[in-house]
């Protein structure tokens, strides 16, 4: 299935807008598990960024992923993890199941990466807004399969 988006999207998309954030070099981030289930977040649903790095964490906590016998933080294994859940998300939209259980895969996957990130003590927001920085400045390609969005060219 193949979803185009409407003109006005891709109108918004060729804008040149400086989407960069201000910089918070003198805060401390939180990168591991430790750094986020000791700040002083809301465990409830509300949006947030830190809400749902601090759900993660909590879950790394719980079950410690961070010990060595557990293996929880093996990249490796964690690797193999995401493409058994994205194998699942795969799944349930080539079979046509209800979009609710694509939705509970993709949550499976986001739970996973941002668990990644904890693993690897990444600041997984800083860079994603330097990444989207990155790629709001590239061009769309046409290519067979559809619309990409990178820094490769078709002669490639």
């Amino acid at each position: 299935m193949y979803f185009h988006a409407p003109p006005r999207i891709h109108f918004l998309a060729n804008l040149k807008v400086d989407f960069s954030l201000p910089t918070r070099a003198s805060m401390a981030r939180n990168t591991s598990v430790s750094d986020w289930i000791s700040s002083e977040v809301n465990l409830f649903p509300d949006g947030s960024w830190e809400t749902m790095m601090s759900r993660v964490a909590q879950f790394h906590h719980k079950h410690s992923f961070e010990s060595v016998e557990n293996n929880g933080h093996d990249m490796g294994y964690r690797l193999a993890l995401t493409v058994e859940e994205l194998g699942e998300l795969s799944a349930a939209i080539t079979k046509g199941k209800p979009d609710s259980e694509a939705a509970e895969e993709l949550a499976d996957l986001l739970i996973l990466i941002l668990g990644h990130s904890l693993a690897m003590r990444v600041d997984l927001e800083s860079v994603f807004h330097k990444k989207m920085d990155k790629i709001m400045k590239r061009e769309s390609i046409q290519g067979k399969l559809g619309i990409r969005v990178t820094e490769y060219s078709k002669s490639d």
